[in-house]
């Protein structure tokens, strides 16, 4: 058998006929002996003890027991979320115009900003530099909704109908008040590239649910405008690199270099796949790098999305009152209501995370119609999302994100009149929601000042955040790390908690 192998795999180049020679006789046995062993150990003791008789387990028996056949013994504790959608909001979304009402800043138009209330924080140089700050009032009305009475501005109507499925942080906080840095510290736990994203932690950790498609797809919307969004944020940093991101994209071709070259018809590419692992496993024997192995598991990925991806990314199927409930823009591919829509078609073939990006929340000038446009571009479809898993019954094993990398500035940036005002960047007191599995319906947690300045109660920084969401999935952040450099990594690096009073 170790010599037909060898032969198979002969080759002429002289590079391959070295590491080769290395297969001999002697590896073979030694590689094979563990699984001789097995096969006997399992004839003692019985097949079933081996392989997994049910006999009178409980149904929690047995999905605790699957869960304890992960290779990391992940997840630590039974998860309340199966899969996760993540709407980023990339820009930093006006918290005071859409969800932190302050009526009492109507009386303050045009007042400095009190020096107290700044307490010496850090402003950016778009607006450090000027001469005045002047508090600039919400041209948004506001009111309450659902029977958690939340406050929610004109500009999200569609969003005001589900309000008592959202749990609102009010009370965010983050190190970063620059865009770049700010979304690379949200999306990896720190500010400087080169971390692994969310979904590559999970990725690793928990593995995936479907052999077809990756377990982590991110769906940008096209035509965006703003800060730039790099490949980093979803990427795999030091981990394995089968656990980074995949983008899929609108048009013909949702990943790039997926389909076949024209006049090729892919009928020796099962066989060319076999041939290359094989070379493959003789190159991991001879060096142990874990990147072969890992490159190969791609090579593989990608010849099952040929066949996978074309089906999810095809929406045709969806009855016309999808369409409706998603609005007129979910039947154009690319963008934000048609990637809310294909979010939801992942998740139902098993994709464990699901990031959607949405660039255009920088508003420093002509903050009302800025913000105005956003919300009239991506209200119905984050609201759709949620009525729709909600009516599929996916809503309470899966949990939704939405929110940016940071808010915006009471004081107007530029010139302020009644109708016109721009916001600057603002880390120390923003708002996000989660809504769905695990998390408190209809709940509001943190507190800002009457400016939405400074947080006065129950502050949540990004790292608690993230160890939050960790253990809603099923894992302890402190115990998920990797080994890079000499020194153990995990998301929340040194940092954060989870917040018990956010969960049900």
């Amino acid at each position: 058998m170790c010599n037909d192998h060898h032969n198979k795999l002969t080759s002429n180049n002289r590079d391959l006929q070295k590491i080769e020679r290395q297969i001999d006789r002697r590896h073979f046995l030694k590689k094979t002996s563990l699984g001789l062993g097995a096969i006997a150990l399992s004839s003692l003791l019985g097949a079933e003890k081996m392989f997994g008789a049910t006999g009178n387990k409980t149904k929690e028996d047995l999905i605790l027991e699957n869960y304890n056949k992960n290779r990391l013994g992940l997840p630590h504790h039974l998860p309340k979320a199966k899969r996760i959608i993540y709407l980023f909001q990339s820009g930093g979304p006006s918290q005071m115009d859409l969800f932190d009402y302050k009526p009492k800043l109507v009386d303050m138009f045009g007042k400095e900003l009190p020096e107290s209330i700044i307490g010496g924080q850090r402003l950016t140089g778009m607006s450090g530099s000027q001469s005045t700050l002047p508090i600039a009032p919400s041209t948004f009305n506001f009111k309450q909704y659902g029977k958690s009475k939340a406050w929610v501005s004109d500009a999200m109507p569609y969003l005001s109908e589900v309000v008592d499925d959202l749990c609102f942080m009010k009370g965010m906080q983050t190190d970063q008040i620059n865009h770049t840095p700010a979304i690379t510290f949200m999306q990896t736990g720190h500010q400087l590239p080169g971390r692994p994203s969310i979904g590559s932690w999970l990725s690793y950790g928990l593995g995936s649910d479907n052999e077809n498609l990756p377990t982590f797809i991110t769906l940008v919307s096209k035509n965006g405008k703003g800060q730039p969004l790099k490949s980093s944020l979803w990427g795999n940093g030091f981990l394995p690199t089968e656990h980074q991101g995949v983008q899929f994209r609108s048009g013909k071709d949702p990943v790039l270099y997926l389909s076949d070259p024209e006049n090729y018809d892919g009928n020796d590419r099962r066989h060319m796949l076999d041939y290359l692992g094989g070379l493959n496993d003789i190159q991991n024997d001879a060096y142990g790098d874990p990147e072969i192995q890992a490159r190969m598991s791609q090579y593989e990925m990608a010849f099952k999305m040929q066949t996978s991806v074309p089906e999810v990314a095809d929406l045709s199927d969806e009855p016309d009152h999808i369409f409706e409930l998603y609005g007129k823009d979910s039947r154009d591919p690319g963008t934000y209501a048609a990637n809310c829509l294909m979010a939801r078609k992942l998740l139902e073939k098993g994709v464990k995370f699901v990031q959607l990006y949405h660039q255009g929340w920088d508003q420093h000038n002509n903050c009302p119609g800025g913000l105005k446009h956003q919300c009239k571009k991506t209200d119905q479809g984050t609201a759709a999302l949620i009525k729709d898993l909600k009516q599929r019954g996916m809503l309470d094993d899966t949990l939704v994100i939405w929110g940016g990398e940071f808010g915006r500035t009471v004081y107007s940036q530029g010139q302020l009149t009644k109708e016109n005002h721009g916001r600057d960047h603002h880390p120390k007191a923003f708002t996000m929601w989660m809504a769905g599995a695990g998390v408190k319906p209809g709940f509001s947690y943190g507190e800002t000042d009457d400016f939405s300045y400074n947080v006065i109660k129950d502050p949540l920084h990004v790292h608690d955040f993230h160890a939050t969401l960790m253990h809603l999935v099923g894992v302890d952040h402190e115990r998920l790390t990797f080994k890079h450099q000499g020194r153990r990594y995990r998301l929340t690096d040194v940092h954060g908690h989870v917040v018990k009073d956010l969960l049900t």
